[in-house]
């Protein structure tokens, strides 16, 4: 699939799209098996009534498993602030912009703003930069399989582009992959040496992008990469990756203006002399 070079992991054991087609396949179906439904107490008719409604539920049940998730993200910055990393983190009350503020000494405001899979509206386009903020950075929290991890995180980007190309006010500084699913057996990590113990949950560095800044004019935006921002190296000497080692474990998005076309390229970096790299 497109773009899953932009990440240097894949998903284990994820079911192939055929068999998800079947898997689609055989809901739908069960409407024609009366014998089955009339079984279980239900007729045809109800059954294709109520199948959204109960499609919603199962997707509420998976939203219900979401505070796990948010617990990852929450007990990882508390873990940078009992070491001292950051000096103050102020929670947030989760809602359509889930924003942590965290402090770093000699710097200022970080703002992390918590999304899910990247590949939705309301993740990559539908947030707005706190006034407070010094970098500003997505964290795509995305348990999803469905995709690779690069393929869901070009996804993000594209999203991203529109915006950044767009009237809208506000950019972000970067966009960060992770959450917890990164490094067990579904989500193998190249750089589970550097996993950490927080909370009892076994937490590899995460994958860290920076953005374009927005410029006005020219036809290059950080396609080379050359831009740097202080929280990736915060991020990551959670992981004992030193500041000179931090470049080596952050990647970037560049975008380039050439004719009337426009590109992106993605860098994955985990560590010294291993990178990924995808262009369209």
């Amino acid at each position: 699939m497109a773009g899953d070079e932009a990440a240097p992991c894949r998903h284990a054991g994820a079911p192939p799209e055929e068999v998800v087609a079947r898997v689609a396949e055989v809901v739908s179906a069960l409407a024609q098996n009366e014998a089955y439904l009339s079984s279980q107490g239900l007729s045809a008719d109800e059954y294709r009534r109520a199948l959204p409604a109960a499609i919603e539920r199962l997707r509420g049940s998976s939203a219900a498993s979401n505070a796990s998730r948010r617990r990852f993200l929450a007990a990882l910055f508390e873990e940078m602030q009992a070491r001292g990393i950051v000096s103050r983190l102020e929670r947030p009350q989760y809602g359509d912009d889930t924003v942590y503020r965290l402090t770093i000494p000699q710097f200022g405001d970080i703002a992390v703003i918590q999304k899910g899979c990247p590949d939705g509206a309301h993740s990559s386009v539908r947030w707005s930069v706190p006034d407070w903020a010094r970098e500003t950075y997505l964290w795509w929290l995305c348990p999803s399989l469905a995709a690779e991890p690069g393929a869901h995180i070009l996804k993000g980007v594209n999203r991203l582009r529109q915006r950044f190309f767009s009237e809208l006010p506000g950019a972000v500084d970067g966009i960060i992959f992770h959450n917890d699913l990164c490094g067990t057996q579904h989500r193998p990590c190249p750089k589970a040496d550097r996993t950490i113990i927080v909370d009892g949950m076994r937490i590899p560095p995460p994958c860290v992008y920076v953005m374009p800044e927005r410029t006005a004019g020219g036809t290059e935006w950080n396609w080379d990469g050359s831009r740097r921002l202080r929280f990736p190296a915060v991020l990551l000497s959670t992981f004992g990756i030193s500041d000179e080692r931090a470049p080596t474990f952050t990647g970037y998005v560049g975008f380039q203006r050439r004719g009337g076309d426009l590109r992106t390229t993605l860098t994955a970096r985990f560590g010294p002399g291993r990178s990924t790299t995808f262009r369209a």
